[in-house]
């Protein structure tokens, strides 16, 4: 009475007799599975990054849902790629709304079966919205990270907030206290583009190409068309114009066109015209880093890449051109004075910005004006890079998804595993793992006799 044979599995009375397979029911019980959604390119890649971080903290988590190719990349089970589907402005925003409603209540199929554990978001707001209510609906936690900036803008929408969402995963200085102080559990991680910077491998080749240009004479310009279609299509016609102008002034200078998908760098070259065949254009696609790295400075549309613009030094122009309605959208709604997050970050206009409606006229002004300043201006150009560094030095530091991938596991570990009635105890020393109900594994007989499974 009271030995156990090694590697044996036994049964306690008054339970059932044990089959081989029930150990890994428990196993199964303990998995846990994490519900991504994620529409905006930029968000892709910060989930994709939290997603390897989680993995390595925690090898039974599984993730799926919403997102992007990186996301796939890093392991996630995608049900939708809705990367390439995001919209700016009710206008743009209307004629998907139907099918926006249909993904959310696919989304919610999975919430309804108790496939999900926990629900993460990042950015996309408008859609996201809809997911924080369905996942409440069905009692799942709600984890924002990179929420949408309604210190910036639309601040009634903290109501939603306060009631879809658990915990706030801050990107940014100043949001955990905007948060903290509306009631919502937040905690400030830092921003995971300060990780890219610090992971993301630059292509050495490439870099030693761009650096013999610099260090031959030859000024570099970043430029950074956007990565939706609409601020491609929108803001590109305004910087080739501005390229053209340069180039008359810096006949030297070099424009390095870092699109975001081959669709995009094929529209911008389809704009070309047959007078443009001598501009010192090179396009690139997958490489904004190196363009960014190499360049003196750069011209951008108006997006969270200023912050590797930040992180790597880059003085920058930064524009965004949209239509009257969302520009009067903006005038009501807006509570802040700039669109570039350095700039919010610094409490001053380190970046130079224009908000574009209407004539491009001004717009193409501005930018041309800007980036002159910075290329033939030595003094300026240096200020700049100071205010850079100094801004660097207090916020640029890597970290972020591996603090929120953390974060994201002692909130999931606070939610009781689903109890299977058994628990998994070692017999004894070389035994293999064995299952018992919940108690502990008792070795008495079964009706008398030792019961080998």
């Amino acid at each position: 009475m009271g030995e156990t044979l090694p590697g044996r599995f036994f049964c306690s009375p008054p339970g059932p007799l044990l089959t081989p397979d029930q150990p890994f029911a428990y196993l199964k019980a303990m998995e846990k599975t994490i519900y991504f959604s994620v529409g905006e390119p930029s968000g892709d890649q910060h989930a994709a990054r939290l997603i390897r971080e989680i993995g390595y903290r925690d090898a039974a988590v599984r993730t799926r849902g919403f997102g992007g190719p990186a996301m796939r990349a890093a392991g996630c089970r995608l049900d939708r790629d809705l990367t390439g589907e995001s919209v700016v402005g009710l206008l743009e925003a209307v004629p998907k709304i139907r099918r926006f409603f249909r993904y959310a209540d696919e989304a919610e199929q999975a919430f309804s079966r108790g496939d999900v554990d926990a629900v993460v978001l990042v950015d996309f707001p408008g859609f996201n919205w809809h997911i924080a209510k369905r996942a409440h609906r069905h009692g799942i936690p709600v984890v924002y990270y990179c929420p949408p900036q309604l210190w910036a803008w639309g601040r009634w929408r903290i109501r939603k907030m306060r009631r879809h969402v658990d915990h706030v995963l801050a990107v940014l200085p100043f949001e955990e206290q905007f948060f903290a102080a509306a009631g919502i559990p937040t905690t400030y991680v830092g921003h995971p583009f300060f990780d890219a910077v610090d992971q993301t491998p630059l292509d050495p080749c490439l870099m030693r190409r761009l650096r013999d240009q610099t260090r031959s004479g030859t000024p570099l310009v970043a430029v950074l068309p956007g990565s939706r279609d609409q601020e491609v299509q929108r803001n590109w016609p305004i910087m080739l114009e501005s390229i053209r102008r340069l180039g008359q002034r810096h006949p030297n200078a070099r424009f390095l066109v870092a699109a975001h998908r081959d669709r995009h760098c094929l529209w911008c070259r389809n704009q070309l015209s047959p007078d443009d065949r001598g501009l010192p254009l090179e396009f690139f696609v997958g490489r904004t880093s190196e363009a960014i790295e190499a360049a003196h400075c750069a011209m951008m549309v108006s997006g969270s890449v200023s912050l590797e613009l930040m992180a790597r030094g880059t003085p920058a122009a930064v524009i965004y051109r949209v239509g009257r309605l969302l520009q009067l959208f903006g005038k009501l709604a807006v509570g802040v004075d700039s669109m570039t997050l350095p700039n919010l970050m610094a409490g001053r206009k380190i970046f130079p910005e224009m908000v574009s409606v209407g004539d491009p006229g001004p717009a193409i002004d501005f930018l041309t004006n800007s980036l002159d300043a910075m290329l033939a201006d030595p003094y300026y150009h240096r200020q700049t890079l100071a205010q850079l560094s100094d801004l660097r030095a207090r916020y640029a530091r890597p970290g972020a998804s591996a603090m929120a991938a953390g974060r994201i596991l002692e909130l999931l570990r606070d939610r009781r595993a689903p109890d299977v009635g058994y628990n998994l105890e070692v017999a004894g020393q070389g035994d293999c793992v064995a299952a018992a109900p919940r108690g502990g594994l008792d070795a008495r007989p079964h009706n008398g006799q030792k019961v080998a499974a």
